[in-house]
């Protein structure tokens, strides 16, 4: 895909909720920038999502005042808050992250997840084995490649 193919960019905030999913369900390429919570109980099903960015790891937010409660919690029992609570907690999110994207057997596209950690991280490869089966591609040429092949696959054969 191309910079001159993208839709118009839809950003959290700019509108209400219903308006900028409304648009991008709509819109031909279009580029909703949001948080993940804004994607709790979203449902976008078919070609208007074809990408899902993860800019890192999930994990929740330590000095949230639940997240340290469960955190003290797991310690007072003996065991490793981040192993035993932040690291499954973020393999839910991944996983979530990934149904937002993959919704029937016919929809396709891609999850990029930024985070090196995924890659250099004992936890972060952990991680990643607890998703859904999929290719992973680690340069910009194996995007392109899958790309072309999902634009060949959208493109009815000439009668």
């Amino acid at each position: 895909m191309s910079r001159g193919s993208w839709g118009p960019l839809l950003i959290q905030g700019d509108r209400p909720k219903s308006l900028l999913l409304s648009q991008f369900r709509a819109a031909k390429h279009a580029v909703l920038v949001a948080t993940m919570s804004f994607w709790e109980g979203v449902d976008v099903p078919g070609e208007a999502l074809r990408l899902v960015v993860l800019d890192k790891i999930p994990f929740a937010v330590p000095s949230d005042p639940v997240v340290a409660a469960r955190c003290e919690e797991v310690e007072r029992r003996g065991m490793n808050a981040f192993y035993n609570y932040s690291v499954p907690t973020a393999a839910l999110a991944l996983k979530q992250g990934f149904g937002r994207l993959l919704r029937s057997e016919t929809d396709a596209g891609l999850v990029a997840l930024l985070d090196r950690r995924a890659l250099t991280k004992p936890y972060g490869r952990a991680l990643l084995r607890t998703l859904p089966p999929a290719r992973q591609l680690r340069t910009l040429e194996e995007a392109r490649n899958f790309w072309v092949h999902i634009r060949a696959e959208m493109i009815p054969p000439a009668p």
